[in-house]
């Protein structure tokens, strides 16, 4: 299984780096349209290759997804959370009252009974 999880790796490298090399031309990069840029006599241009516009999209998308699933299962987190630690109190509660039951009681006997 492991080998085959390498080879997926290499395969992808590969392929990752075969866009990189095919996309090597240099592109301009605008923060604002020219009609905007005119207005607040500013022009912000960046000259990047190709393959980094390409792969810092696709980080950039990623990013975004990650971050919108993280916010959206908050509530599915917390709720897990509320759930452990009524989980926890109810087994102090649980023991405390097994301890109660048995305090008079022989040692040996407690544990029988506790065992079952």
């Amino acid at each position: 299984m492991r080998y085959i999880r390498y080879a997926c790796i290499a395969i992808f490298a590969v392929a990752l780096i075969a866009v990189a090399l095919a996309n090597r031309g240099m592109v301009t990069l605008k923060l604002l349209p020219g009609e905007i840029a005119g207005l607040f006599a500013v022009a912000p241009t960046i000259e990047l290759p190709l393959f980094v516009v390409i792969f810092g999209g696709i980080i950039a998308g990623l990013l975004v997804g990650f971050v919108w699933e993280w916010m959206r299962e908050h509530a599915i987190r917390a709720e897990n959370a509320r759930n452990a630690r009524e989980k926890r109190r109810l087994e102090r509660e649980v023991k405390r009252l097994k301890s109660e039951k048995h305090e008079g009681k022989d040692e040996v006997l407690a544990l029988l009974d506790e065992a079952s």
